[in-house]
């Protein structure tokens, strides 16, 4: 047993962080009540802390490298158990948003860093099976998170969604001096400063580019503005990292097909697989009336495959070609979404849901071990956080953007809907049912009519989540062609620097 405290240690770690993107999914209509704010207000605690997590991503990985992956993960640690603690005490919005920024910094710095402690702690075999598990918790966690989070919100309070990162903390700091080996000596170099900023930059401007757009639209001078900041960064960026000898990302990694591929697939993973979770969930407390607990146990099917699912592949499929198992998951998550969006209809309820999400579970299964173990072949081992923030940074941009982008496209399908309806105002009307205000709507129409325009809120929630599903599809089914492609069989080439046993990103 003493074998896995290193994976336990890790893996509480990463439940934490991915829960956290998820579990204040059903919780925000409670704290829009308790704190006194706006829905829209409150998608903030969602996006900033997906935002903050995705853009220090890969600024955090360098430093894993320069100055100890563990040493990182333990620091970022104790800035969760902080932050989450201030999430928890907050009494107003302000302070609520900006301990979200803080913690998502906690979680890149505990992030980037998971994969070399892992390849640090197991070799072979049992690599492949600390992986399954890890990948396992990882997709697990997004689909518990709803769970989670309406079992704290129903029977404790919103805050204790927050709050009860604490204990897991604490534990997973023991574990970490107890089990976790000491940094080796210090790769010699420096922090790649400018590399850092530029990215920073250029990853922010966009993904706030694509949220802003939702409310703001995608015309407007705010939009184009931002999304020439982020033009102009990552060239900046670009030309950075060619010039630097210290730099935080080697470029000439992206011109290998195969690294190439596993990236691609890293940034669409989340959009396909998790990015509607947002959405179905307003759908299912404020249109449908479940609970939080409820609305979040829908997403039960999901976890349970996806666990089964990647322990599996996890232990009997070390060693196989990635193309196959990440290319085929990418297609599983991209059939369960179009399977989602063809069983939703205009009367359905939360089973139209359950089919899809199982599907899109086993599809999560094979993708996430696999993503993490062969990127890591991709470089040296003195470079694994380069490699693993790489990945990871994919993985979170995708989901911020997918959820701004799924926004959009519910709110417009929403909108025809309802103006081929005769709804008046439908605009507007689109853009509160997406924040989570039908109840609002409801009460504030006369009793006699009150059935009709249930139904037409009803109809338009599902119109616009078909719509996000398929969105969410194409891009699912889009990466699994693009990884069938681009990745190359696996070739067995271990060398000393490099992780032995997967070797299926060399040229």
């Amino acid at each position: 047993m003493r074998k896995w405290w290193p994976l336990i240690a890790v893996c509480l770690g990463t439940f934490m962080l991915l829960v956290d993107v998820t579990i204040v999914n059903v919780a925000l209509p409670e704290m829009a009540v308790d704190l006194g704010t706006s829905f829209s207000s409150l998608q903030w605690v969602v996006d900033g802390y997906a935002l903050s997590l995705a853009v220090l991503l890969l600024g955090a990985g360098a430093l894993g490298d320069l100055f100890g992956h563990r040493r990182l993960y333990i620091a970022g640690l104790i800035v969760f158990a902080l932050s989450s603690l201030a999430c928890g005490l907050a009494g107003h919005d302000g302070l609520l948003i900006a301990a979200r920024v803080v913690q998502g910094i906690g979680a890149a710095a505990m992030f980037t860093t998971t994969f070399a402690l892992l390849n640090s702690a197991y070799q072979g075999r049992s690599r492949g099976v600390a992986y399954g598990v890890w990948g396992g918790v990882s997709g697990a966690a997004a689909a518990i998170g709803p769970i989670l989070g309406g079992l704290l919100t129903e029977t404790l309070s919103w805050r204790w969604i927050f709050l009860v990162n604490l204990p897991v903390s604490i534990a997973a700091l023991v574990l970490c001096g107890t089990a976790l080996a000491a940094d080796r000596a210090a790769r010699r170099g420096r922090f790649d400063l400018a590399g850092t900023l530029t990215f920073t930059v250029a990853a922010g401007a966009l993904t706030l580019a694509v949220i802003r757009a939702t409310t703001v639209g995608w015309g407007s001078v705010q939009t184009w503005g931002l999304l020439l900041l982020s033009g102009v960064a990552l060239a900046a960026f670009v030309l950075v990292e060619r010039r630097s000898p210290d730099a935080m990302l080697d470029l000439a990694l992206l011109r290998n097909r195969s690294f190439a591929g596993i990236l691609l697939a890293a940034l669409l993973v989340n959009f396909a697989a998790f990015a509607a979770f947002t959405y179905t969930s307003i759908w299912l407390q404020t249109v449908i009336g479940l609970s939080p607990l409820q609305a979040g146990l829908t997403g039960l099917p999901m976890s349970i495959v996806s666990v089964i699912v990647s322990g599996v592949a996890g232990a009997k499929l070390h060693g196989r070609s990635p193309r196959l198992l990440i290319g085929g998951g990418m297609l599983l998550i991209g059939l369960g979404s179009a399977l989602c969006a063809l069983l939703l209809g205009a009367q359905s309820s939360w089973p139209a849901l359950l089919a899809g999400y199982a599907v899109i579970g086993a599809g999560v299964g094979l993708v996430m071990p696999t993503l993490a173990e062969s990127a890591m072949g991709a470089v040296p081992a003195h470079r694994g956080g380069m490699a693993g923030g790489a990945v990871t940074t994919a993985r979170q941009l995708g989901f911020a953007i997918g959820i701004a982008v799924l926004g959009t496209v519910f709110a417009a399908r929403a909108e025809d809907h309802l103006g081929a309806q005769g709804a008046p105002e439908p605009e507007q009307t689109a853009h509160a049912l997406a924040g989570g205000q039908a109840g609002r709507i409801l009460a504030a129409v006369p009793d006699g009519l009150r059935g009709t325009v249930d139904r037409a809120l009803h109809g338009a929630a599902v119109a616009g989540l078909d719509a996000g599903f398929l969105v969410a599809a194409g891009v699912g089914l889009l990466g699994g062609i693009a990884v069938l492609i681009l990745v190359r069989p696996a070739a067995p080439a271990p060398s000393e620097d490099r992780l032995p046993e997967y070797t299926a990103v060399h040229e």
